[in-house]
């Protein structure tokens, strides 16, 4: 049942992005969460050694290690902009 799977790991993989394009464009981390973005990528890190535990080596395991960039992406741009966001208070505060 590794059509499933894909259709999920696509389902997501077609979220990150937006999510990473609205960091971008916002440049904050209004609606964000660390804890669920780091979640998110231990379960495709988990996801992935599965993969290879079980060499189970297909077009899914490319989707886990996509998905995991794209994630771990937003994990910078959330650090990025929670440091932006401080430079910004701080110039207020001032």
């Amino acid at each position: 049942m590794v059509i499933f799977e894909f259709i999920m790991l696509l389902c997501f993989g077609l979220s990150w992005p937006i999510s990473v394009y609205k960091s971008i464009r916002s440049r904050s981390t209004k609606g964000k969460s660390v804890i669920f973005i780091i979640a998110i990528i231990i379960g495709y890190i988990s996801g992935i050694i599965g993969k290879i535990v079980n060499k189970q080596f297909s077009y899914v395991l490319v989707l886990y290690c996509i998905n995991l960039i794209i994630v771990s992406i937003d994990l910078c741009l959330y650090f990025i902009n929670t440091k932006r966001e401080k430079a910004a208070v701080q110039l207020k505060e001032e």
